[in-house]
């Protein structure tokens, strides 16, 4: 495969991560604007991504070590800004604010060049395989932790 110098899994960014999506007429209503409940795939493919790029494989923590180790949303805040629509090349951007004890706190924004279209703030509870709350490993919090400055868009 040709290295054409693009990753499918978007890139770290001096405040996070960046990844772009196109909107597909799936992802749309009969208005022609994306569906309200689309924008969380959206951004579960930034944190997954974001986890990807960072080194960090998801099917690897849960056998890490006797324990497990997985990450599950706990709560999320959406503000709806603007509406995309079909054919726009959206920019999901995640950047960790913590990352410690049993939680992480995520921001997330989704853009359509320089507007704002969508905020969000994800709080990830860190459990064992049991399902029972567990601290992170500090090797792990301080990786989410570094080079992530707070967003300030494109």
């Amino acid at each position: 495969m040709a290295d054409n110098g693009f990753s499918i899994s978007g890139e770290l960014t001096e405040t996070g991560h960046r990844l772009l999506q196109r909107v597909y007429y799936e992802d749309t209503d009969f208005s022609g604007l994306v569906y309200h409940a689309r924008y969380l795939h959206f951004l579960e493919r930034g944190r997954t991504d974001y986890l990807r790029c960072l080194g960090v494989e998801q099917r690897e923590l849960i056998n890490s070590d006797e324990e497990g180790l997985v990450f599950v949303v706990h709560r999320m805040e959406i503000d709806f800004k603007q509406p995309a629509r079909m054919d726009d090349i959206l920019m999901v951007l995640t950047h960790t604010e913590k990352a410690g004890g049993a939680k992480m706190v995520l921001n997330q924004e989704i853009r359509r060049g320089e507007t704002l279209l969508i905020a969000a703030k994800v709080i990830i509870a860190v459990i064992n395989a049991n399902a029972r709350p567990r601290r992170l490993p500090e090797a792990l919090a301080e990786k989410f932790l570094e080079g992530s400055k707070p967003l300030r868009g494109p």
